[in-house]
């Protein structure tokens, strides 16, 4: 009996040395596996932060490269339209061209009418004048023969 005692007292033993050992081991794959799962979420972090950075940087190219089109596209249309403006600016300067040579041709036409028209004017003037100073002078003429025969006529009452 005390060698079955003995074999009793080592086969737990032997049995709680492999439940310990088996503990142990999982108590160390534990640690392994909380180790790995540090590591892979270190990992899994460091990469999230590098494709976040990534996606800034890429989003801060698409929208320069979005801008550069925007402005190339404005440039073009504002050109287009600076070209129609230049055009339509010309023509309009053209017609006020001919509009101001169609008035100055019509000024001087109506000076040389106003001029014709003060010629005519002051002959008619001088006409007229030459008319009174002949209707004067018969007036005269009467108005002295009128004087001489009313003191031809006093001088026969006297």
């Amino acid at each position: 009996p005390p060698a079955m005692a003995r074999s009793h007292l080592t086969a737990p033993t032997s049995a709680e040395a492999e439940l310990l050992l088996l503990q142990r081991q999982a108590l160390v794959e534990e640690e392994e596996a909380k180790i790995k799962r540090a590591l892979l979420t270190r990992f899994m972090q460091e990469k999230l932060k590098q494709e976040e950075q990534s996606s800034t940087w890429g989003l801060h190219k698409v929208r320069t490269l979005w801008r550069s089109a925007q402005r190339k596209a404005k440039d073009q249309e504002l050109r287009q339209d600076i070209e129609i403006l230049s055009q339509t600016f010309s023509r309009v300067m053209d017609c006020k061209d001919g509009t101001i040579e169609a008035l100055v041709m019509e000024l001087k036409e109506a000076e040389e009418q106003q001029n014709r028209a003060l010629s005519s004017h002051l002959d008619l003037t001088d006409q007229l004048l030459h008319l009174q100073r002949c209707r004067l002078g018969y007036l005269e003429q009467g108005f002295s023969a009128q004087v001489g025969a009313l003191k031809a006529e006093f001088e026969a009452e006297r």
